[in-house]
């Protein structure tokens, strides 16, 4: 995936943003060793960084167990970037319409490095369902919401790195399988994803795009793939296109 240049003289900087990085959902908790030989840092340097987050919150330390966790002062953030997000705000009535309509969850995703970001859901009304999930990153390429980006982005195959990895047996890793469907999603206007994620689940997505026309984002529908059968999932591909024409509508 490409990368923005860091700026110079922002060494120290990175290098604690990439400590925070380095927590994930199957590690939430790391030891002093742990992270610095994933950061390959050395440990006088990691620990200096460590104690300069801890400082400000970003980082805990378990006093028990000496492992350091990230910090309620990166959820207080977290919280903050959420409630200032002006595309969060716009689409969130848009997420609402959707749910109620289509009885299916409806979310809001951005890309975040190779992945695409969660910034916002709106659970149906069906028993079976999936929700709860904001905050949660997926790899961009086993998405139906990474797949739109990437073939509306102008940067498109270009965002993914040179192994993509399988989450189910359905997902595609091939990038040059990849071309052909992206090339189908730009004609048709939506992607589909069918059990490429987790077994048994589908999603439908199309972009959204800013007042200049930039793809800021995308709007997914998702739920079981029993329910999602292939008419249902061309219905809700035009039912996104007509929310993503209300959001904007000179595009």
């Amino acid at each position: 995936m490409t990368q923005t240049r860091p700026p110079q003289g922002a060494q120290a900087a990175l290098r604690a943003v990439r400590l925070l990085k380095l927590f994930t959902n199957e590690r939430p908790e790391m030891s002093l060793a742990e992270l610095s030989r994933a950061s390959g840092l050395n440990k006088t340097t990691t620990h200096r960084l460590l104690r300069a987050l801890q400082s400000e919150s970003l980082i805990d330390r378990n006093p028990a167990t000496s492992s350091y966790s990230l910090g309620a002062g990166l959820m207080a953030l977290g919280v903050q970037a959420l409630a200032s997000s002006d595309l969060r705000r716009r689409v969130r009535p848009v997420l609402r319409t959707l749910a109620r309509e289509t009885g299916e969850t409806a979310t809001l995703e951005v890309p975040f490095e190779d992945s695409m970001l969660i910034l916002d859901e709106v659970a149906g009304n069906h028993v079976l369902g999936s929700a709860g999930n904001i905050g949660t990153r997926w790899p961009i390429h086993a998405t139906s919401t990474g797949k739109v980006w990437l073939a509306f982005d102008e940067t498109g195959i270009d965002r993914l790195g040179e192994t993509l990895k399988p989450l189910t047996a359905n997902t595609l890793t091939d990038k040059d399988a990849l071309q052909p469907q992206l090339a189908e999603i730009r004609r048709r206007g939506y992607a589909i994803t069918v059990d490429e994620i987790e077994e048994g689940f589908t999603a439908v997505a199309t972009i959204i795009r800013g007042v200049l026309g930039d793809v800021q984002g995308a709007l997914s529908i998702g739920g079981p793939t029993q329910r999602l059968t292939a008419a249902r999932r061309n219905e809700l591909g035009t039912v996104l296109g007509r929310a993503a024409q209300r959001l904007n509508p000179e595009f």
